[in-house]
């Protein structure tokens, strides 16, 4: 059986139910029922999914507009 993708992302990313559902659109009960039934709704995991892209997406800008920076001082 693999880990609740509602748990694995809260424990990675440092948050509660209640903050992941704030994220992503979904209640804290939501949340936790899914977790307790193990039964994560295809919806639910799309989102969970999504806000990680994001998540990594928004790095990814950071570092280019840190690159950005870099090579105007560099001119």
């Amino acid at each position: 059986m693999t880990e609740n993708i509602v748990k694995k992302v809260c424990k990675e990313l440092g948050l509660t139910y209640k903050e992941l559902g704030e994220r992503i659109g979904y209640s804290e009960g939501a949340l936790k029922m899914a977790v307790q039934r193990n039964n994560v709704s295809p919806q639910m995991e799309k989102a969970i999914q999504l806000y990680l892209k994001t998540i990594e997406l928004k790095k990814e800008l950071e570092e280019f507009q840190e690159l950005k920076k870099l090579l105007k001082k560099s001119q």
